[in-house]
């Protein structure tokens, strides 16, 4: 969790690769720990080829049945589901990366919070990201899931003040 935050929480992401990895393990740890989705994520990386989306877009009825029996997983038949759905629709999007980033203007957002307990748990940004990606067929992407987003993918950067990691 300490290397998570060190080295990735907050970090802005301008890569198209890895943003749809953020998107895709906030989807799941929808209702878990993210420690749980930390120690998934290798387990995820090799299933999900890597989180290639233009692989993931064209996976089978087969790989999903494969997926649910992986106890490395998170082994959820709609999260599952929404990896698939979310590549295809990932890949629609013209320019992924601006269109994420758009919800922000292009700059990142700095939170100006003392303590974890005034770091909000969604914004009117991530209320309008999240209502923009449903609109567009994206699937667990709730306006909570969407500011964990944008705080992962450094959209918001919300290391407390006094945080060594916030600038």
């Amino acid at each position: 969790m300490q290397d998570y935050h060190d080295n990735e929480w907050g970090i802005p992401v301008w890569d198209a690769h890895a943003l749809f990895e953020r998107l895709i393990l906030e989807g799941m740890q929808a209702g878990l720990s993210w420690r749980l989705v930390l120690e998934r994520r290798p387990a995820m990386r090799r299933a999900f080829f890597g989180f290639d989306a233009e692989r993931l877009a064209l996976a089978t009825e087969d790989d999903q049945r494969r997926w649910l029996s992986d106890a490395g997983l998170i082994r959820n038949r709609a999260k599952i589901a929404s990896v698939i759905a979310n590549a295809r629709t990932y890949l629609a999007l013209e320019d992924p990366v601006a269109y994420f980033w758009s919800f922000v203007e292009g700059t990142p957002i700095l939170g100006e919070w003392r303590t974890a307990s005034e770091v909000p748990s969604q914004t009117d940004e991530s209320r309008a990201m999240s209502k923009a990606l449903k609109g567009r067929g994206f699937k667990f992407v709730g306006p909570t899931i969407c500011y964990a987003l944008m705080q992962s993918a450094g959209l918001v950067n919300d290391h407390l003040q006094g945080c060594q990691f916030r600038q």
